[in-house]
């Protein structure tokens, strides 16, 4: 498939009854609730499903690691709680809209049911199934390869929908495209009669070699002699030895197969791949793509109720779509904002999102006291993230760093895999990060060694506040070994008060 992934740049506000390019941050329930009536033209949904176990969830594929209590305790509680939001996402999608709602072999069939009643039987659309993975081998059942995305529409008999197409695979080419031009061009030819006439189509047809002929016997032209003389000048005849001419249609001018409903020609995001950001259920970008172009045009509104990692946000500012996001992870929402930074050149800017330029971010917990309550890993993850730093990507034995900052021109390159120290640059500088009231002595000796065996020359730590004896061996720290350690506080960091620190 051709696709256009340059960013185009977005247009002005296109609802007044709506803020777009806005990530929120909280239950996505209580925020639907709070958007209009039929302002949306495109959802897409990843809602999580966990299976009647504890998990050991990764973000980031930092420290950041938490074992929880399934609360989807079964695949009732899970319909129960997806109800009310589809509920709400229903009311919000336009009746031109469409609705996407990706899921595996948990729940799908279950979902399924709940979708038909929410949205309406007449409304589904399609099944796609989208192959996420190669081969599984699984001793007792067949391998589950594969994930489930439900297509609705908004209820009315039209929507928007702009046809795709896949590229032909090799042995359709090889079959059908066995001709070439003199430049080497392929192309396939089809026959130029019709078996009902339509105007003078009976003319007698006469080849470069002066060979005359007509139609098959019972058949007619399909083309007036005019515009059959047009086709020859163009180069688009091919006349087989009997002197019949065959209209030609080449190969680089075919748009390809209309899109079907099995997708198999999308690659999942993997280790080693680019935009992998370790999000355990992170979505290639080139999928939603796929999906924000058959089902919005430029400027319309898409919105993605559980946004993880920020993909279906990416891909639609890519797209020049005006976008809305909402996740209950503060990490998750300070992540997506970085990537729309980093990936898609937007600025994070209340000034300049009210004039159209950029995006904010709403509902962060911006106070101390919120901070405070947060998991230590949604904790650690925003300090580093904050600091415009990068979380580690090891999942255990960080060995006392929590984040690096690379500074400007140290651009991260592949390394050698078994020398995993070596997959970026060697200029960064570390960041340890304690969700506690004081940092102590202890933790600083524990951060200095880490520094050391890292041979760092420059490094900062996040704490609410720091003893006096931490900060007194900080200093000495210094003085010793020449090595600078910069003591943040969560304070300093909320009021953005420390560019001169970072310098």
């Amino acid at each position: 498939m051709k696709e256009n992934l340059a960013p185009i740049k977005p247009a002005g506000k296109p609802s007044a009854l709506v803020d777009t390019r806005v990530v929120y941050c909280g239950d996505n329930l209580e925020q639907l609730k709070k958007l209009p009536d039929g302002c949306v033209d495109l959802v897409y949904i990843d809602p999580p499903f966990n299976s009647n176990r504890n998990y050991e969830v990764f973000w980031g594929e930092t420290r950041e690691k938490r074992a929880f209590e399934d609360r989807h305790e079964s695949t009732k509680a899970y319909i129960e709680f997806m109800r009310p939001r589809c509920v709400e996402l229903s009311r919000v999608l336009k009746g031109t809209g469409s609705f996407y709602y990706h899921c595996d072999w948990h729940a799908s069939h279950y979902v399924k049911v709940m979708l038909d009643q929410v949205f309406g039987e007449d409304n589904f659309q399609n099944e796609i199934v989208w192959k996420r993975s190669s081969a599984h081998s699984d001793s007792v059942r067949y391998g589950a390869n594969h994930d489930t995305i439900f297509f609705y529409t908004g209820g009315t008999k039209q929507w928007t929908w702009n046809k795709l197409y896949t590229a032909y695979n090799d042995e359709y080419v090889r079959q059908n495209y066995r001709y070439k031009d003199e430049s080497g061009r392929p192309f396939r030819v089809s026959d130029m009669t019709a078996n009902k006439p339509g105007g003078d189509v009976s003319y007698e047809w006469t080849t470069p070699d002066g060979q005359k002929v007509k139609p098959y016997k019972g058949r007619y032209w399909a083309y007036s002699k005019e515009k059959m003389k047009q086709m020859d000048e163009a180069g688009l005849l091919y006349y087989r030895t009997t002197g019949m001419p065959m209209l030609k249609h080449y190969l680089d001018e075919m748009p390809g197969v209309p899109l079907q409903t099995f997708w198999d020609d999308i690659r999942p995001v993997i280790s080693g791949s680019e935009e992998r950001l370790g999000y355990p259920t992170q979505k290639p970008l080139t999928l939603l793509e796929r999906i924000i172009k058959a089902s919005s045009n430029e400027n319309e509104i898409v919105l993605d109720a559980f946004c993880g990692c920020g993909t279906a946000l990416v891909a639609a500012q890519n797209l020049g779509r005006q976008w809305i996001g909402i996740d209950v992870s503060p990490t998750a929402c300070r992540v997506m904002a970085k990537r729309l930074r980093d990936n898609c050149r937007i600025p994070e800017s209340e000034k300049l999102w009210r004039i159209g330029r950029g995006f904010v971010v709403r509902d962060l917990p911006w106070t101390e006291q919120q901070l405070r309550k947060i998991p230590p890993f949604e904790f650690e993850n925003w300090a580093v993230i904050a600091l415009g730093g990068m979380p580690n990507k090891a999942q255990v034995g960080d060995m006392g760093i929590d984040g690096r900052i690379y500074p400007v021109g140290a651009t991260p390159v592949d390394g050698d895999k078994h020398t995993p120290e070596l997959d970026f640059m060697d200029d960064w500088y570390p960041i340890q990060v304690k969700q506690m009231d004081r940092v102590g002595r202890p933790d600083i000796d524990s951060f200095e060694a880490a520094m050391m065996r890292t041979r760092r020359k420059k490094g900062f730590f996040v704490g609410f506040d720091f003893s006096r004896d931490a900060l007194t061996e900080i200093d000495g720290f210094f003085r010793r070994e020449h090595i600078v350690i910069i003591p943040l506080t969560v304070r300093e960091i909320l009021d953005e008060q420390i560019a001169q620190k970072l310098a």
